[in-house]
Parts: structure tokens; C-alpha cells; sequence
């Protein structure tokens, strides 16, 4: 790429005007150095100045196992979890939904993908819905599977709360977590580490409050209502659910502080 030549000041011509010969041209030099340093540091700094900043409370990415580990399986995987359709895309994410997969307690944690098989059977097979409406799924060991097809660092539009799938994130916590059940702790973990970094993408809060508009009457508001929810919520914030079960309800504020400092706030 070729750059404009610089300019030599009119002081400074009438200056060489005045200086013999050897002189002059290491005047000369000197200047026309000075000005080019000059016009690159002006233009580095305006194109700093022209790059996006991060997000003040970002957090860092957790592993995430890809859809491929579970979608890919034998026997009970379907069409639609090995060739899933289009995804579709919100502008970003402002809240996190948490739930329970209502189903067994004591697996062991090398079969979660055959479990994950299962669950997006059921929902694309009686539910007949076009893909697993959870964004991302965790197991008892804490370790955090994709769900919806779409990409795990965009905003994909889920199928996981009623009225309130647009610009959220569904996390299912694997197992069933009513009153009296203990939460895993590597699963409490994991959902805050996923929900801080989902969240810092936009830099919210996992502590606060966020406006989301209802698209569906069935929710707990009249489709078009705008509804101030937790930015880290439970299923049963939007609609009329038991999800996510009395026991991971109660550690909801638990998460939301440790998704907080994960993302570098007091």
C-alpha cells in the first residue's frame, strides 16, 4: 500500500534555505523522520480508538463439549439431532433460564450423551419440536454440553421457555432437583461459569434485572408484555412451571454471586 509523502512544514524549507549543503540534507532527514513517526502514531491511535472495546465484565469461556459427542450416536439419535435445521438468531443474549431435565438422578456421567440422545428424541419426536430446545445441557459432574444447533457463542433462539425464548439462553441441569434433593456442586459451578460467560457477552449482571417482552400468552404474561425478569432466572420466572425444582431454585442466588465474580464484579 502506498502512502501519501509527507509534508515538510514552511519553517522548516526556510531553515534548509539557510543551511549548506551536508547540513542541510541531515536537517532534511531528521524533519521528514519526525513527521512521518508523527502521522503513524496519529494513525495507530486512531485506529485503536476505532476498534470495539470488550466488555467490561467479561468472563472467561468454560469447555463445552460439542453437539457431535451426544448427536452423533447409535440407536436412539434421530434425523433431526444428526442434520438439524437452520438455526434461527436473536441480536444478543440478555438472560439466562436454568431447569431440570425431570429425569433420573444416578447416572453415571459417561452416559450423559446417550441421556442427551433421549431427551432431544422426545422433543423432536412426540413434542415434535425442529431441534433440543436447551441451548446448552449439564450433568452431574459438571460437565457442559451444546444443545441447540447454532453455534455456542451466538445468540441462538431456543425452544425452552415459553414466551420468553428471544434473546435468553436455556441451561438444563440433568436430573431431577425437587425439594430435598441435593444440587451437585460441579453442576452449580458449571451453570454459573456457563451463564457468567453468556451473560458477559453483553455485559449484564447475573444479579440483576433485565426487560424482556412476552411472545406467547401461554407464559406468565400476555404475549407483547414487558416483563422485568432475573437476568439469571429459572424456568418458573416466565412460565407456570415446578422447573427447575424446589432444590435448584434455592441455589439460584448462590449461582448468580458466583456468575458475578466469575465475571469480575463485587
Amino acid at each position: 500500500m502506498r502512502h501519501a509523502a509527507a509534508r515538510i512544514p514552511g519553517p522548516v524549507l526556510a531553515l534548509l534555505a539557510c543551511v549548506p549543503g551536508l547540513a542541510a540534507l541531515l536537517v532534511l532527514v531528521l524533519c521528514a523522520n519526525g513527521i512521518e513517526r508523527t502521522t503513524a502514531e496519529r494513525s495507530a491511535h486512531r485506529a485503536a480508538a476505532a476498534r470495539p472495546a470488550a466488555a467490561p465484565h467479561a468472563a472467561a469461556r468454560p469447555h463445552i463439549v460439542p453437539r457431535s459427542a451426544w448427536a452423533d450416536g447409535t440407536g436412539e439419535a434421530n434425523t433431526a439431532a444428526r442434520t438439524p435445521p437452520p438455526p434461527h438468531y436473536d441480536d444478543k443474549v440478555l438472560a439466562v433460564f436454568v431447569h431440570h431435565t425431570d429425569s433420573p438422578n444416578g447416572y453415571d456421567c459417561a452416559d450423559a450423551p446417550r441421556i442427551i440422545r433421549y431427551l432431544a428424541a422426545g422433543q423432536t419426536g412426540v413434542r415434535d419440536w425442529d431441534d433440543i430446545g436447551y441451548n446448552f445441557l449439564v450433568d452431574r459432574c459438571g460437565t457442559i454440553y451444546e444443545g441447540r444447533a447454532g453455534g455456542v457463542a451466538r445468540p441462538v433462539t431456543g425452544a425452552h421457555t415459553q414466551g420468553f425464548n428471544h434473546r435468553t439462553t436455556g441451561i438444563a441441569a440433568l436430573g431431577t432437583f425437587t425439594a430435598g434433593v441435593q444440587v451437585p456442586q460441579a453442576m452449580a459451578d458449571a451453570i454459573a461459569s456457563l451463564a457468567a460467560w453468556k451473560l458477559g457477552l453483553a455485559d449484564i449482571d447475573p444479579r440483576t434485572t433485565v426487560r424482556l417482552t412476552s411472545s406467547n400468552n401461554l407464559s406468565r404474561y400476555a404475549a407483547g408484555t414487558a416483563a422485568d425478569l432475573p437476568a439469571l432466572a429459572g424456568h418458573d420466572d416466565g412460565y407456570m412451571t415446578s422447573c427447575p425444582g424446589a432444590a435448584l431454585s434455592a441455589l439460584l442466588p448462590q449461582i448468580r454471586e458466583t456468575a458475578a465474580r466469575l465475571q469480575g464484579r463485587t
